[in-house]
């Protein structure tokens, strides 16, 4: 089961004015899920109706993408977790469950670290803390990404994300590719925004009890970064999932969501 309906979103403000969609799901305690760079909330539609037991999921279009405004700066991590706060204060949210994935885990690093008293637990994955302390992917991936033919560049995107035998009998569409209307400067600046985090200083501040999650077999984020997000958040477990990529959270749905679940229900 998806949630892929249509539906009309929300808006809030961000403190720059900028327009700001977001979509409210599900009943319950409220879980604010965060997508990866230059994707917007439909980067969950796969798997966001497994927390409607349990929780109102509330997911946003980040500026630049999906039917939030695109301007022409702001594009930064610390922004985009200023931008989430911005949704929680229009959607009456005091308090929320938070789980980022990829950028969305860098996004979901700043919320918990600087509005610690509005995040009840935290789940980060497959992500990293930036900056030089993060273990980056090698520069064969980079090269490839950035190849000049877009479905060369696509599939091994989709590789990247997703193993080959899942694949096989998943051909697909996938959701996490990235929102295709997005204009240039705003690609540009979600790119800017992912390369430039750095928030290792702040781990420390992280209150918030936190499960992080990863494949290991995951070249876009390596798991490597696992390890050195532990070692600096107070209150981590963590957990990887043996033969997965990057998208872990869609190709192992079921054991994926299921440690979430136990996690944020304890």
């Amino acid at each position: 089961m998806t949630d892929s309906a249509p539906h009309v979103p929300d808006l809030a403000r961000a403190a720059d004015g900028t327009r700001l969609a977001y979509q409210r799901r599900g009943a319950g305690h409220p879980l604010v899920l965060l997508p990866g760079q230059a994707n917007n909330h439909h980067w969950w539609d796969p798997v966001r109706a497994d927390f409607h037991g349990t929780h109102t999921t509330i997911t946003l279009d980040y500026r630049g993408t999906g039917d939030s405004e695109a301007p022409q700066g702001g594009y930064s991590t610390r922004q985009f977790a200023d931008d989430v706060i911005a949704v929680l204060d229009a959607s009456g949210v005091e308090r929320a469950d938070v789980y980022g994935t990829s950028m969305g885990g860098r996004v979901a690093q700043w919320v918990a670290a600087r509005y610690p008293e509005r995040v009840r637990r935290l789940v980060l994955g497959c992500t990293s803390p930036g900056g030089p302390h993060a273990v980056e992917r090698d520069a064969s991936v980079r090269r490839a990404l950035a190849h000049p033919h877009p479905e060369t560049a696509r599939r091994t995107l989709v590789d990247l994300m997703y193993s080959p035998a899942w694949r096989a009998d998943h051909p697909g569409p996938y959701p996490t590719l990235g929102d295709p209307d997005m204009p240039p400067h705003a690609r540009r600046g979600h790119l800017v925004a992912s390369n430039a985090h750095d928030a290792w200083d702040a781990l420390p501040d992280i209150g918030a009890p936190t499960l992080i999650l990863h494949g290991d077999q995951d070249r876009l984020t390596p798991p490597d970064n696992v390890p050195l997000l532990a070692a600096r958040i107070p209150d981590a477990r963590t957990h990887l999932f043996r033969g997965a990529r990057h998208a872990y959270f869609h190709e192992r749905r079921a054991e994926a969501g299921g440690l979430v679940a136990a996690f944020l229900g304890g």
